[in-house]
């Protein structure tokens, strides 16, 4: 617990005083935001607000997550990084790179649009394989490897994409995690429209994940005592919860400066990071699916996306909402930018706590 809270407490500092640091280093380098013209009018206010925030979040975590692991080893026995910690770190940093290239297109082209959407989508896959290979290797002294070829809910299911033989259930596990990857980068990235939003939300998902390795660190199966049918089969999840609360106190610092009026902007580099990470966690700590309820808010957000372009294209152009992504709906029918962004964080709350409910539910039905 110790070093969890160190972790936090690092990654805090470092993104509450670096943001306004990397805000004014930005600025003296012109690099700023590009606000789409058919967008509510009151975003136009957003343009040349600087970019690229992400990079001080995920900076933030990688430095407290690496400071932690030599604080602790320098004054206890801990192990250091896990397979499952690198992997994590990994994919984050990777997904926040093509949001990198994205963003860095927008500022020196000067357009709201970056890369396109093949270049992206080919960026997300190649860190997606990238992530799952490594992710079925590495056992540790139990076997476990940080990712399996189980389906997952809240644990390991029956449903094993190596019905046909390991090689077979690899190539599914690829393609599944790469899907995961690439709809939650994706999700989030079409979820940060407005100042706060997606910031204020990730906090909630990332604290759901701390709680919960923390509790599959305390029932894994390694412990004694803890019966077979109930403790989880997952190889790292007291490092895992190290991360997520890396990644809370990194957001609450950025926080402080990306709510309205916003002082600087997470752009692409932050979102993809941010839901690569999501989706690493979910893969990672065997909660595959429990994740489309736990980051239920993102999830709707991107259906608002999809039932509108497809009632377009079947309806001969009509639309269900006024405007999408959702949250642009509300504003347009009057709501002000910070009471959508606090209802909406209100949806996310409950999203995480059914998520929360879910997973401690299934746990006291089995003992």
């Amino acid at each position: 617990m110790i070093a969890l809270l160190l972790a936090a407490a690092l990654a805090l500092i470092i993104a509450l005083f670096g943001t306004p640091l990397f805000a004014r280093f930005l600025v003296r380098k012109s690099y700023g935001q590009f606000i789409r013209e058919d967008g509510p009018t009151s975003h136009h206010t957003k343009r040349g607000t600087p970019t690229m925030g992400g990079a001080v979040i995920i900076g933030a975590v990688v430095i407290a997550y690496f400071a932690t692991h030599g604080i602790m080893m320098m004054f206890s026995e801990s192990a250091g990084p896990s397979a499952s910690g690198l992997l994590l770190l990994l994919v984050a940093i990777g997904m926040g790179l093509v949001g990198f290239c994205d963003d860095y297109i927008k500022i020196s082209k000067q357009r709201s649009l970056g890369l396109t959407g093949r270049a992206k989508i080919i960026g997300q896959t190649t860190v997606g394989v990238a992530f799952a290979i490594p992710a079925l290797n590495f056992p540790d002294e139990n076997g476990r490897t940080p990712a399996s070829t189980a389906i997952s809910f809240v644990r390991d299911t029956s449903l094993d994409l190596a019905f046909a033989g390991p090689l077979v259930g690899a190539i599914l596990f690829i393609l599944w995690s790469t899907f995961i990857l690439t709809a939650t980068s994706n999700a989030v990235n079409v979820t940060d429209g407005l100042d706060g939003l997606a910031t204020g939300v990730s906090i909630f998902v990332f604290g759901a994940y701390m709680l919960m390795g923390i509790w599959q660190f305390n029932q894994r199966c390694a412990n004694p005592g803890v019966p077979d049918n109930i403790c989880y089969e997952v190889r790292d999840p007291l490092d895992l919860a190290l991360i997520a609360a890396a990644l809370c106190g990194s957001l609450v610092g950025f926080l402080w400066w990306n709510t309205s009026p916003a002082k600087i902007i997470m752009g692409d580099t932050g979102s993809l990071a941010l839901g690569g990470a999501m989706a690493g966690f979910a893969i990672l700590s065997h909660t595959q699916l429990l994740l489309v309820i736990l980051a239920g808010l993102f999830v709707m957000v991107t259906m608002s996306v999809i039932i509108q372009v497809s009632y377009f294209k079947l309806s001969g152009g009509k639309r269900v909402f006024r405007m999408t992504p959702l949250h642009h709906h509300f504003e347009l029918k009057g709501w002000e930018q910070v009471t959508v962004v606090a209802r909406f964080w209100i949806v996310a709350a409950l999203f995480v706590a059914a998520a929360l409910g879910i997973f401690y539910a299934e746990w006291v039905v089995l003992v």
